[in-house]
């Protein structure tokens, strides 16, 4: 079964959420701030991690930048109520989902199993040839197999959600992609976001890009309809 971390100040959280998911069959392991999480988690990488954003020593959004230097694990943040520029900026600097404190636990469980469901389909295809699965648009490349995204011959360091979202776009050039059909592509359909969480990834993933090329204007914004991926 999966390895999940937790990263949290609350003890008690960190207890009774632990309890729960080695329930339901998960190896967890707990850290009280990020500072000791970055060492840990960037010596031996979980399948995915459960970040709060406010702890001492290093806070979650420092420690995701961080791995994010390093691994494209998924990550859930734990945001506290009604903190809407935390939950924006997590999902902007790459974040997978979030969930707002207090949070129900069972929901909790379930939002880590449907990353986890996401990021198993994306390893599912590697039985298929790479002839099947690489995409090419002009300077961009994507290889699901491998997870795997380079633009103009530079590699581009995508989150599960972030590549879910570019491949919908990029395998119908031209054609738009609603946010709705966005969300279907990228979450699991037990999963609720809003229209703000598709713009937040959008602009994440554009920024990305234009780190290597700030030309790029290959996703196209059609106000009130969604995106598409340009043409070449």
């Amino acid at each position: 079964m999966a390895t999940i971390a937790l990263v949290d100040d609350d003890r008690n959280i960190l207890t009774s959420v632990s309890i729960l998911l080695e329930s339901e069959g998960y190896d967890v392991r707990t850290y009280t701030d990020g500072a000791s999480a970055l060492a840990a988690l960037s010596q031996t990488p979980p399948d995915m991690a459960v970040l709060d954003i406010k702890m001492p020593r290093m806070d979650g959004m420092e420690l995701l930048r961080r791995l994010r230097q390093k691994t494209d694990m998924p990550v859930i943040f734990l945001t506290s109520k009604d903190d809407e520029v935390d939950e924006v900026l997590g999902l902007r600097m790459g974040a997978d989902d979030y969930i707002r404190k207090p949070f129900s636990q069972r929901l909790l469980v379930e939002r880590i199993r449907a990353v986890l469901r996401r990021r198993e389909a994306a390893d599912s295809g590697r039985e298929r040839s790479d002839a099947e699965k690489i995409i090419e648009r002009g300077p961009l490349v994507m290889d699901p197999l491998r997870h795997s995204v380079t633009w103009k011959g530079n590699p581009v360091q995508l989150t599960l959600t972030e590549f879910l979202i570019l491949q919908a776009l990029a395998q119908r050039p031209g054609f738009v992609k609603s946010r709705d059909q966005l969300m279907d592509a990228a979450y699991d359909n037990q999963i609720y976001v809003d229209d703000r969480t598709i713009d937040s990834h959008i602009k994440r993933v554009r920024k990305k890009f234009r780190d290597h090329d700030p030309e790029f204007a290959a996703i196209e914004t059609l106000y009130g309809v969604g995106y598409r991926y340009r043409e070449s």
